[in-house]
Order: structure tokens, then C-alpha cells, then sequence
């Protein structure tokens, strides 16, 4: 599928951007894309699988990141061969951009760098969809700085994605408002469900989180018409070596998308 035709399909269709936070093994990649790739199948949803070839932005230097960008990059085309399904993840730097580019179909930017111009330059110079997660520290209104960046770069592939604002105490706040907003742009938004119920820092060297809000924060959205939902997911959250406390178990995610089927 072509980066335009699959963008066609995210503005026309209802979609899930699912995976778990980090690449722990390749074992454990395969496992989860072939599960969520079933169940999102079973359910009519489009399905993008995303996870992290590293995680930059952890609270501790000790934390895990992930295996780097060779050997991940290696493991999401094998995702891609094996279940013929678009890839999304995370970069953090601009060279990444390119050689990123070349597996997945979709760039994401991370929400602290979302204001980043060159990231945002780089990664609409690739002409693949590039998502923009919104800051903790903007308003929904001011994500359309982000977007005309990539936009004015030569590139209209773009979504929007709502995953909470901060406003101190380690704790995160979704104003229901902010995707309205982003909407009347005129490009898809993404509910980031699960990383909306983040708790940055609360557990000492790492984030921690709630993930009994995550079903309620789905539901939400959908009411408001959004295009896409972005969970992450994993077979054992409680063994996870990033946002463990925040991730949907994978047993219980088919019920979460049946409601908002």
C-alpha cells in the first residue's frame, strides 16, 4: 500500500494504532502483532502496529530502551513481511528520519519534541504520513504550528494526536476539548488512549499510570468522532520494561475496541 493510498483509508476509516511500548524481543513482537492483527480483523478496524526501537525520552538513565535502531528497524520489517500490516514508531533525532522512512509508514514524533522543527522537517521530507503527538504543554488550538511545518515542508500527510496535558504534580489531564479543536483542521486525529493515563515520574525512576481509565477515555473519544485510537498493549503489563502500569493486557483489548466498534 502506498503512503497516499494508506492515508486515504486512515481519513475514510476507522483505525487502531497498537503495539506494545518498547521492542523487548522479537518473539514477543511477532506474538502481539499476530494477536491484535486477529482481533482488529475480527472487528473491522484498519490496524497499524507500532512499538519503540528506543525510547529516548525515559525518566532514568538506568531504564530500558530498547535494542536500537538496527536490530529494531529488522524486527518491525519482519512484522511488516510476515503480517502484511503498516508500521509506525517513534524517532527522536533527524538523521533517523531516512533510514526510519524505509520500514515504517508512519513517522511519529513524540510529544516533547513536537515542536522541533528540523524532526518535523526531516520527517515530511520523507513523504511518508508523519503523526504529531501533541505536547503535555500545548493547547489543541497551538498544534497548528506543528502541522503547517510539515505542511509548508511539501508534505500534507499529516494526524494530529491527543495524549493529555500536564499541568504539574505528576499527573496528566485530558480536556476533551483539545480534540475538537485539533478536528477543525481538517486532518485525522488519534486518541492516544493508554498514554493518557500516564503518571510521569510518579514511580520514582519511572512513569506509572492507570490503565482502568483507558476504556472510559475510548469511549469518550469515539463520541467525538475521532479517526483513530492509539493503544499500547502487552501480554503481561506487569512484566513490561516501559509504561508497564499504563498498557491495556492483552486479554482484555478486545472488549475495549468492541465498545468503540
Amino acid at each position: 500500500m502506498t503512503s497516499s493510498s494508506l492515508y486515504q483509508t486512515l481519513q475514510n476509516e476507522k483505525f487502531v494504532i497498537a503495539g506494545p511500548c518498547v521492542i523487548e524481543s522479537e518473539s514477543m513482537v511477532m506474538n502481539l502483532a499476530e494477536e491484535i492483527k486477529r482481533l482488529t480483523e475480527d472487528l473491522n478496524f484498519k490496524y497499524i502496529f507500532k512499538a519503540s526501537f528506543d525510547k529516548a525520552n525515559r525518566t532514568s538513565l538506568s531504564s530500558y530502551r530498547g535494542p536500537g535502531i538496527d536490530e529494531g528497524l529488522k524486527i518491525l520489517q519482519r512484522v511488516k513481511d510476515e503480517f502484511q500490516l503498516p508500521i509506525t514508531t517513534d524517532i527522536h533525532e533527524t538523521y533517523q528520519a531516512k533510514p526510519v522512512s524505509e520500514v515504517a509508514d508512519i513517522l511519529q514524533i513524540p510529544a516533547f519534541l513536537s515542536r522541533q522543527t528540523d524532526l518535523l522537517v526531516e520527517s515530511a521530507k520523507t513523504g511518508k504520513i508523519v503523526n504529531i503527538k501533541k505536547a503535555q504543554f500545548l493547547d489543541g488550538k497551538d498544534m497548528i504550528h506543528p502541522l503547517n511545518k510539515v505542511v509548508e515542508s511539501g508534505n500534507s500527510q499529516v494526524i494530529l494526536t491527543e495524549r493529555g496535558s500536564m499541568f504539574g504534580l505528576g499527573n496528566l489531564v485530558v480536556d476533551f476539548r483539545q480534540l475538537i479543536d485539533m478536528k477543525e483542521f481538517g486532518y485525522p486525529v488519534i486518541m492516544d488512549v493508554t498514554h493518557s493515563t500516564q503518571k510521569p515520574s510518579a514511580l520514582g525512576g519511572k512513569s506509572g499510570g492507570d490503565r482502568k481509565y483507558a476504556p472510559y477515555m475510548a469511549k469518550l473519544a469515539n463520541s467525538i468522532g475521532v479517526n483513530g485510537f492509539f493503544f499500547e498493549v502487552h501480554q503481561d503489563p506487569e512484566k513490561a520494561l516501559s509504561d508497564g502500569p499504563n498498557m491495556i493486557y492483552l486479554k482484555d483489548f478486545r472488549e475495549i475496541l468492541q465498545s468503540i466498534r
